[in-house]
This record gives C-alpha cells, structure tokens and sequence, in this order.
C-alpha cells in the first residue's frame, strides 16, 4: 500500500491549566509520583489517567501481587509501596493476605507450610534456604478505593480521569507541558515538570530522547497478558494436592496450556475460593494496536474451556468453578523502553554497582543474586537531550534483559516516588531535571517519606553488615554466569 497522509489544519489548544508537576499515568509509578510531588512541597500537581482509576497493572491489569518487598529478615522497600498496606490494614484487612512485617525473615516449619503454598511468600527458587517474605496479595478493587483515598488527602493534587496526554509541548529540547485529550476535545496543559508515566514511553519517544524497541524474545518482558479470576474453588487443596502428587500435578498444567492454547498458571488470591489465571501470550508488544487486541480477543475466547476442564479433571477442588471476573485492561509487560543516561544491565545485580544517585534500593526477582537489594539510580529515568522530563515505571532505562527484573510494581511504585520528589524539588528550586539537587531527593526520600536507601545516615547499620559479610550476592552461581557472559574476571 502506498504511503498515504493526512495533513491535519493547524489550529489553537486552550491551555486550560499549570501546575508545578504534571504526572501523565496514574498507574503505579504515576500515582506514587503525584503522591510524593505533592508531599516534598509542590505547590500545584496534576495527574492526567487515561481510565477512571488509579493504579494501572495494579487495579485494572489484575496483577493482585506484590513480589519481593523484603531480604531475608528487612524490610527493603517502603515508603508508598508499603504505605498500600499499612492503610488496608486499618481500612480493609480481609483486602490483603501475606507474611506480617513481624515475620519476615521467620523459619519456623508451621509458618513455611502454610506460606509456601501462596508463591512468592517464601523464598523463590535459587535462594539459599526457605523463609517467608513480605510479598502481598490484594483484592484490586479494594486497593482502587484506598488509592482514591490518597489522592483525594492531598489538596495539592488535581485528578483528571478519563484524560489521555497524547503529546509533549516542546522548546527546543526543553519539555514544557502536555497537549490531552479527552470528551472535552483537545486542550494543553503546561508544567515546570512533566513525569511520563505511561509505561510505554507515550511521551518521551515524541521528544527526540534515544528509546530501547529491542524485547529479549525468552523473557517475561516479551509477553503480554490479560488476567481473570475463578470463583468456587479450593485452592489450599489444590497446592497441597499439588505438592502431594508432583507427576499429576504436572500433567494438569501441562494439558491446561493445551486447552488454553498459550502459556497459563493457576495462583492464589487473597481468598481462598478465588484463584487467579496469569498468562503469558509470547511475541505480542503491548504498544501494538493488533497485539493488544489479538491478546484481549484470545484469551477472553479461551476462559469457558478452560474453566471446564479445571471442573472435569480436578472436581474436588473445582467443581464449582465459575468466572469470576475479567481484568479490564491488558496486562502490559514491555513495549518501548527509555534509552537514558544510564542503562541498567545485568551487571547491576551480579557486580552489586553503587550508585551516588541512588533513588530506589529493591530485592528484585530475577538474574539470581539471592534477591539482594541492588541501586536503581536517578539516571535510568532521566533521558537524554531532552529536559524536565522524568521517566520512571515500566519503562525506565534498562536492556532487554535487564528490563525483565526491573518493570515490576515495587520498582514502579519505587521509582515513581523519586520522580515526584526529584519532579517538586526541581520545579520549586528552579533547577532542572538534569542539574537538581539529588543530594535533597534523596534526604527527602529517606527521611520524611521511609524510603531505605544505601549510604545514608539512617541506613541500616544490621542490614549492611549482612550484605557484606555475603558479598552482596556477587557469588551466587548466577551472577558469576552473568560476569563470564560479560567476559568480566572476578
């Protein structure tokens, strides 16, 4: 087909409001960016959500769990991320289920038995012995009210549902606001700092910033997902069956795949009578209109059969089963990713790199260095060229294998909080994005907001020492492969 254009009439955007930080996504790291804006002292902080909901994967995508948010007996990552949980507790504790922070770290039998049949609540498989860690299983919908309710405590914050940024305002290099659009047509916005809170780069790839295309076609970042949920069942029958009879275990899921047709798991919820369908559909780039829509189109198609075969094959924990519901927006795992100022590589785990600008320490799941905190620094999501422009969540500064540990919630939620205080110090300093003070995001971070950081003067005197004396993972067999791979002598 020949190339065909349009030549759109230029035509005059009512700049409608402008604020100190505007965040466009409301997803993880975009609600944690207006959240934290907000708390560090910016005066005005407009979030722009596509949805009428905040939290992205979280509430919509149906990720219902939150990995890794401890190592061995700490507690690594805080601040909003755990502030989720620490409100539920009050508000709604049936909401969510996992280890308590008392308990991380335990190994006593009683506690492993029960809590190794919810994945991801002891240790995951590389690390040297089993005991429990803080990893959350939430009802979405109960984490949408709760997450409503932090926004709407913040008077600084103005929310704009149902509101999709489309387009930065540009001079020269520099980021000077948002054109969106809504059911009100086509306005502008106009900010001292804009966080691109997409996840897919929506913004920064219209800038002129370098971006990664490239997926790693063996990773989880090359899959996309839509998750669903089926009520009447056991699922502690289940898993203690499972752990019972390994061989028939195994053929179940083996045949489930084939009924499904792509890549599927049964996991637990928060109830027990609720499990949860995760998938993995291979090849599939979730910036792609056909692969969102061939995912969407898939898997919707695939749920009856599926929920029959679990009622025929496995009758005394599913014999009841029924749909219980659908997540209403595509699990999105990797589309375009930002190329910035500094890319994070598998090195980061194997070689344990320090970094002066720190702004998220995370035990990650993945490149196995027994889940040993590893530095997010302020440049994997500060771009290139351009400025007054931050980058945090999903598709921050990472290669293609890299990307596969470091695009999951707390990572977003992570850096998201470091955008927003990084975003308020640089718009009420009259710095930029590039030249802020980090030595104050960081202080900010660490002592008004519970984000543990390395090197600081409240850092963890115990945590530490116990990083040190296991060299902070760098003699796992995994990160020594990585090294060779890199042809690095150790």
């Amino acid at each position: 087909m020949e190339n065909r254009v349009y030549l759109e009439e230029a035509q005059q955007l009512p700049i409608i409001d402008d604020c100190d930080v505007l965040v466009v996504g409301g997803g993880a790291a975009g609600h944690s960016a207006a959240i934290a804006a907000a708390r560090a002292g910016a005066n005005k902080v407009i979030v722009l959500e596509r949805y009428d909901f905040f939290g992205g994967d979280v509430t919509g995508g149906y990720v219902v769990m939150i990995p890794a948010l401890s190592w061995r007996k700490y507690s690594m990552v805080r601040g909003l991320q755990e502030e989720w949980f620490s409100r539920l507790d009050k508000s709604a504790p049936e909401a969510y289920i996992c280890p308590g922070l008392d308990e991380i770290g335990d190994t006593s039998a009683i506690k492993l038995d029960r809590w190794s049949l919810i994945h991801g609540c002891t240790m995951y498989k590389g690390a040297l012995s089993d005991r429990l860690v803080r990893a959350p299983y939430y009802e979405p919908n109960q984490l949408k009210i709760e997450l409503d309710l932090m926004v709407q405590e913040e008077p600084k914050i103005k929310t704009m549902f149902q509101c999709w940024g489309t387009k930065p305002i540009m001079e020269n290099n520099v980021v000077k606001g948002v054109i969106c659009e809504s059911k009100e047509g086509r306005r502008a916005i106009m900010a001292k700092v804009v966080v691109d809170a997409t996840g897919d780069g929506d913004l920064f790839v219209q800038t002129g910033a370098p971006t990664f295309e490239a997926r790693d076609a063996s990773s989880r970042a090359d899959k996309t997902a839509l998750v669903w949920r089926m009520g009447g069942c056991d699922f502690e029958g289940y898993a203690r069956w499972g752990r019972e009879h390994p061989d028939e275990l195994t053929s179940f899921k083996q045949e489930l795949v084939k009924v499904a047709g792509y890549s599927t798991s049964i996991l637990p919820t928060e109830r027990n009578d609720v499990v949860w369908f995760n998938n993995w559909l291979a090849g599939y780039n979730c910036g792609k209109v056909e692969d969102v829509t061939k995912t969407e189109l898939i898997v919707r198609t695939s749920i009856r059969r599926i929920i029959r075969f679990c009622q025929n094959y496995l009758p005394i924990f599913f014999r009841n089963a029924f749909l219980y519901d659908i997540a209403p927006q595509l699990g999105a795992r990797c589309s375009r990713r930002l190329d910035g100022e500094y890319v994070m590589t598998r090195l980061d785990f194997a070689c344990a790199n320090q970094h002066d600008d720190v702004i998220a320490w995370h035990s990650c799941i993945g490149h196995h260095n027994d889940g040993v905190p590893i530095e997010i620094p302020y440049r994997a999501i500060l771009p290139k060229n351009v400025e007054n422009l931050l980058c945090p969540g999903r598709h921050l500064s990472a290669d293609d294998k890299a990307i596969d540990a470091l695009n999951l919630i707390p990572q977003c939620v992570g850096t998201g909080q470091a955008a927003g205080v990084a975003a308020a110090v640089a718009a009420m300093s009259g710095t930029t994005t590039h030249n802020v003070d980090i030595k104050k995001v960081q202080s900010i971070l660490c002592h008004e907001q519970d984000v543990p950081l390395p090197r600081q003067d409240n850092t963890n005197p115990e945590l530490v020492k116990e990083l040190e004396e296991y060299e902070y993972g760098t003699q796992t067999p995994m990160a020594k492969k990585i090294r060779e791979e890199y042809g690095l002598n150790w």
